[in-house]
């Protein structure tokens, strides 16, 4: 079974403290990382220089941040959810934001659980070990794609999301528009 973790986090201070954390806490699974919401899509669905499986394996969880350049965290959860592929897949919310709009989205597109990142990266390692307890050792994961008889790549993926040059990652908005309604550019991946 893959142990592989899939951070997919934009800011590097972020990535450095999660590794150090990882470390402290005794996680041994090896972790990949993806920068950005685009990037972590075309990871899970195994597209251009990701669609080596031994080199990029489907991770067996992954750490998702919500406020990401290209495609948004929720976005990408809806569509890791919408590939019946990726369903064995455990996505838990990795974030700063203590939203309430955020969290119930975030459960009701299918995150298995939300976690706020804490204030201080001394507390970081304990999170990780209870992560590392829980969701590594304790659950008991639904079957990977290719042991249910499933294909292990996702094809044919576009993605709609909203791009205003005058908007920073922050103003972005979360809301679905109707392509007509916003400036937008297709994302392939």
């Amino acid at each position: 079974m893959n142990e592989t973790i899939l951070l997919v986090e934009d800011d590097e201070n972020d990535v450095f403290f999660f590794k150090r954390a990882a470390k402290l806490a005794g996680l041994l699974n090896p972790v990949q990382v993806a920068s950005d919401g685009r990037q972590a899509i075309q990871y899970l669905g195994g597209i251009g220089e990701y669609s080596d499986r031994a080199q990029f394996p489907l991770p067996c969880l992954v750490l998702l941040d919500l406020k990401l350049p290209h495609v948004m965290g929720l976005d990408v959860l809806q569509w890791v959810r919408a590939q019946s592929e990726l369903n064995a897949v455990i996505v838990l919310v990795f974030t700063s934001s203590k939203l309430r709009p955020d969290i119930h989205r975030a459960y009701s597109l299918g995150a298995n659980s939300y976690l706020v990142k804490p204030s201080s990266p001394a507390d970081l390692p304990e999170m990780i070990r209870q992560i590392k307890h829980y969701w590594l050792q304790m659950n008991v994961a639904a079957p990977a794609p290719e042991y249910a008889g499933l294909p292990a790549r996702v094809a044919n993926i576009s993605v709609f999301y909203e791009t205003r040059p005058e908007m920073d990652r922050g103003e972005r908005s979360r809301s679905r528009l109707e392509p007509e309604e916003v400036s937008h550019r297709r994302l392939t991946v």
